[in-house]
């Protein structure tokens, strides 16, 4: 009776405290067919972001990868950390998913993960699923790309923090 209420509270949450904020006619226009655009999450969004999903994702941009028997911690660049037991090498099971806006890095002690929440960090409890810890404006805001141009620094959303830069593709008006 739990699970289905803790999904739908979840779910609700996602969809209606709408965290991202992106409106493509305040960029400034730049020379190139494609560029990246900083996506920003409100401080309280950002501190109610971190949370375990049992339901397996696809890997699509892999970072780093921490190794700690019998897990296998794989980053999801700017989203969070993928959760593989590797107890059979042969047959590794996907077990969920820490969703964590702007996690770059992590790192992994006793029965702690400690991850990069955009510029906070986060200690997450393994064993409980839980943030146990978060320290503030640790880390700078995540860097652009490389292939990054330029952005309008006055259309950042007041209290808004940097969790993701985003490639988008622009249109030709030729």
């Amino acid at each position: 009776m739990k699970k289905p209420f803790f999904l739908l509270a979840i779910v609700s949450v996602v969809f209606t405290a709408c965290p991202w904020y992106y409106d493509p006619d305040r960029y400034n226009e730049n020379t190139g067919s494609e560029t990246h655009i900083p996506m920003y999450m409100s401080r309280e969004n950002l501190e109610h972001s971190v949370h375990f999903i049992s339901e397996k994702r696809e890997m699509k941009q892999t970072g780093k990868i921490y190794y700690r028997y019998p897990y296998i911690f794989v980053n999801e660049r700017y989203k969070g950390v993928h959760i593989i037991n590797n107890t059979d090498p042969y047959h590794p099971v996907n077990e969920g998913f820490i969703l964590a806006p702007g996690c770059i890095d992590m790192a992994v002690k006793g029965d702690i993960l400690y991850l990069d929440n955009a510029v906070d960090l986060v200690s997450f409890d393994l064993d409980s699923k839980q943030v146990t810890d978060r320290i503030r404006n640790v880390f700078p805001e995540p860097l652009p790309p490389e292939d990054f141009f330029s952005y309008r620094k006055d259309v950042r959303p007041a209290g808004g923090i940097i969790v993701e830069w985003v490639k988008i593709e622009k249109k030709n008006n030729e």
